[in-house]
């Protein structure tokens, strides 16, 4: 490591003021990781080890490495001059066969990472080794509440455990060492749908979880636990409920206001599916709001309103779950464009003034900076192409839609589309040349009402028409709608609100990214490619065939003195469950697993074998009634 990297580590760390629940400072040297991970005692992780995450920069300890989230490691042995030597260090194989959308976490030599169906997986962080494993047993059946695929985002780490939400709603209580249950919470209505497949946060002793199920009529809210015994702390409401139940919140109370009809009974929507961030000084915990329930205001709000929170950035205190402000991104959302998309926060010097703000890519296609104190918009440009707005207005931070892209009487083809300009593919930010790296995408589709559409609990209740999105027969045709499905990095300048540079990817929905101190930026592809590409202007300077799609955001951290990147590697998510068809002719295969690389790796990937696409089986005779068969 250069020495300006170790020698923050010899900073001494007097720890944080809190509520009591800090377990541990900052470690002040990289621990010796001679003996393997299994032969070193498990350490505490605290909100002091987070704040100050850039004294142990060996580590990854949060999902976006710091409370920022602006996944940057100071790391720099790997970098512009050293990259030819970057090899394989070790894999291991995951025993499962879906998507892999988690960010490890890397604590002192042991790695936590989840697979599919919220398997968490404990390895030595030098040599791949499997400490342990824990199954939580989701039933099978769950996976038709999902929306996107059985993924898991990851874990999270605080005191000597690890903490992790499963698919079919629980949050569970792991030991660090062992992998043994300590205690495991219901955290759903289990009449509604509901899923979880984001990555726990914890603040101030409190485990922060939301979950997903909008597409399926569900009412959105994000919850605290206590770490230590898993008793509900607090529980934020996204939508108001029925008026006649009385509000949760005074800040609900106001947000019915913005909401016509009877909402609630389709549920509402407003997932917290994914994005979170925390700034201690300010003690303020952040979190994006997904998209409404049905899919078109019409039907869940019919006389209008911005439809308060959905599509928006939400600001409350960590200690109580009390509103202090928001921001809407799309007011009366109708497009699933959702807010829950990476919240990266900075101070940036914008106009002369160093302003502490909020950057967010959501799937809208407007890239956002708004002040993290106040919620105050300040700025909004599209980074990719759109169709359903002119712009942003700069007085009152709201879009200026295009007529007819409500698609109230006719259908309108939209850019970005549901799929968004950025998912939930996590973004990275470096502090070293201010630019934020998104994982882009142009993505197009006809959007219009399906006629006759009625609710129906516990299926999909999106409201619009889904057979305009059905691929014709004939292949050529096939080959030239998916020649206009793009993706890209784009290095947006978030000062001047352009892009940087751009490169371009053979398609779309590839992986997270990760920006490191030794100017480079990481980033898998759909393709099965892993790349590093030059921070200042994006020529692409490394590769290594990995022989599967990448859609998970790589880390970076160090073992015996080491620089080591990571990433999960595996197709799956949501791009095959809904494009079988064009990735089956580019003969796409999964092989879920966790990379490490190092300098001077020289461990190599099985070859990979061809196969022939399964054959469909015949359907069994079918033994449903006819009132079944008409609900589908």
């Amino acid at each position: 490591m250069k020495k300006t990297c170790w020698l923050l580590a010899l900073i001494t760390i007097l720890g944080v003021a809190g509520c009591g629940k800090e377990p541990q400072a900052p470690l002040e040297t990289e621990p010796d990781a001679a003996a393997g991970a299994a032969g070193q005692p498990v350490t505490e992780v605290s909100g002091a080890r987070i704040a100050r995450a850039d004294a142990e920069p060996w580590n990854w300890l949060s999902h976006g490495r710091t409370y920022d989230e602006q996944r940057f490691s100071p790391l720099d042995d790997i970098n512009t001059d050293t990259i030819a030597d970057l090899g394989l260090a070790w894999y291991f194989d995951v025993p499962t066969k879906r998507g892999m959308e988690a960010t490890p976490i890397v604590v002192d030599g042991r790695m936590y990472v989840t697979g599919a169906w919220s398997i968490v997986y404990a390895l030595d962080a030098a040599t791949g080794e499997e400490l342990w494993r824990y199954d939580p047993e989701v039933p099978k059946s769950w996976a038709q509440y999902a929306c996107c695929d059985v993924v898991n985002r990851g874990v999270a780490a605080w005191g000597d455990s690890i903490f992790v939400g499963t698919l079919d709603g629980f949050l569970v209580s792991l030991d660090a060492a062992t992998g043994d249950v300590r205690w495991r919470v219901d955290t759903i209505d289990r009449k509604p749908p509901y899923t979880i497949t984001g990555a726990p946060r914890v603040v101030k002793g409190r485990v922060i979880i939301g979950n997903g199920g909008a597409d399926f009529g569900v009412r959105g809210y994000v919850s605290a636990y206590d770490a230590d015994s898993g008793e509900l702390d607090w529980r934020f409401y996204t939508v108001p409920g029925n008026p006649a139940d009385g509000f949760e919140s005074k800040a609900l109370e106001k947000a019915a206001e913005t909401w016509t009809g009877e909402w609630w009974s389709y549920g509402g929507g407003g997932t917290v599916w994914d994005s979170m961030a925390y700034d201690p000084e300010l003690d303020l915990l952040y979190f994006g709001v997904g998209n409404g329930s049905p899919w078109v205001r019409d039907v869940r709000s019919p006389d209008g309103g911005d439809n308060l929170f959905l599509s928006s950035i939400v600001a409350v205190r960590p200690d109580t779950g009390e509103y202090v402000w928001h921001y809407q991104t799309t007011p009366g959302e109708t497009w699933d464009f959702t807010a829950t998309q990476h919240i990266i926060l900075a101070d940036l010097v914008i106009d002369g003034q160093t302003r502490k703000v909020l950057m967010q890519a959501p799937k809208n296609g407007f890239f956002y900076v708004v002040d993290r104190t106040t919620g105050e918009f300040i700025d909004a440009e599209p980074f990719v192409k759109v169709t359903w707005a002119t712009g942003i207005d700069k007085e009152t931070g709201r879009p200026n839609e295009v007529p007819g892209a409500r698609y109230e009487d006719k259908p309108f083809l939209m850019m970005p589309t549901g799929f968004g300009g950025h998912n939930w593919h996590p973004m990275a930010y470096s502090p070293k040349n201010g630019l934020v790296y998104i994982p882009a995408q142009d993505l197009l589709a006809y959007y219009m009402k399906e006629p006759d559409w009625e609710f129906t609990p516990g299926f999909w209740n999106g409201g619009t028409e889904f057979e305009l999105l059905h691929l014709p027969d004939d292949p050529e045709v096939v080959a030239e709608i998916v020649k206009s499905m793009t993706g890209q990095v784009v290095a947006w300048n978030p000062v001047e609100q352009r892009v940087a540079w751009q490169y371009q990817h053979a398609g779309p929905w590839n992986g997270g990214m990760l920006a490191t101190a030794g100017d480079l930026v990481f980033q898998g592809s759909l393709i099965g490619e892993f790349a590093a590409y030059d921070a200042g202007n994006g020529d692409r300077v490394w590769k290594y065939p990995v022989h599967t799609g990448i859609a998970a955001a790589p880390v970076s951290y160090a073992v015996d003195g080491q620089q080591h990147v990571a990433v999960a590697a595996g197709f799956g998510t949501l791009v095959p469950l809904f494009g079988g068809k064009p990735l089956a002719s580019a003969n796409f295969r999964n092989h879920s697993r966790i990379l490490a690389f190092r300098l001077g790796g020289n461990a190599s990937l099985p070859a990979p074998t061809a196969s022939a696409p399964a054959p469909v089986p015949e359907p069994p005779d079918s033994t449903a009634d006819d009132a079944t068969l008409a609900v589908g």
